[in-house]
């Protein structure tokens, strides 16, 4: 039996799959240059992306109190900074979680982790989620190493830490880690782009 369907049908299929390209390619991409943005830090302070100006690039982690995926991660970001921070490529972290949603993810249960766990890197609340919708983060953690380019930072890498969200002892590709190495060692990014796997940023609008 033959199913006819009309044009009109055929039409909205077409036209939802290009807003969901569309929508899934929004954001920032590999080579872009980035906008500075200026975010509350959890000392209190605003930092902005041109406050590391003079640094060879940066490590920008979108990430969150509640996420398992996010806590399986935060000693592995904590050692990026650890490792890289000295080479010009210090960690970014950015909270772009609704705490209506999640109350671990409001300002004051942030602070806290930031103390416990003595970050030594920025941990920023973007509050009204523009910088990730900027960026096109879909998930926490998601990864993002920019270099600095002239007055600028382009993106070399975007997507996952690395290749084992459950269990960093069972890691066999480290994605910023290598992103990171060749960019200091003058040599350019293998892997630019990977999915990221991680709890889905939940919008304040949706």
């Amino acid at each position: 039996m033959k199913i006819k369907v009309s044009r009109w049908v055929l039409m909205v299929l077409f036209l939802a799959s290009f807003w969901h390209l569309a929508h899934a390619q929004a954001g920032y991409q590999v080579g872009d240059a980035v906008s500075n943005f200026r975010l509350k830090n959890t000392d209190g302070n605003m930092v902005s992306l041109s406050d590391f100006a003079g640094s060879k690039g940066v490590i920008v982690v979108f990430t969150s109190n509640h996420c398992p995926f996010a806590k399986a991660y935060e000693d592995r970001i904590i050692a990026l900074n650890n490792k890289f921070a000295g080479l010009g490529y210090p960690v970014i972290a950015i909270n772009p979680s609704d705490p209506g949603t999640h109350q671990d993810d409001t300002f004051e249960k942030m602070k806290e982790r930031s103390a416990a766990k003595h970050y030594g890197y920025p941990y920023l609340v973007d509050d009204m989620q523009q910088v990730a919708r900027k960026f096109g983060a879909g998930r926490t953690p998601q990864a993002f190493v920019l270099q600095k380019s002239g007055a600028q930072f382009a993106v070399r890498y975007m997507g996952m830490i690395d290749d084992n969200p459950q269990d960093a002892a069972g890691v066999t590709k480290l994605y910023v880690d290598e992103a990171v190495t060749n960019l200091t060692g003058g040599k350019p990014v293998v892997t630019t782009i990977t999915k990221p796997v991680g709890c889905a940023i939940k919008w304040k609008n949706q």
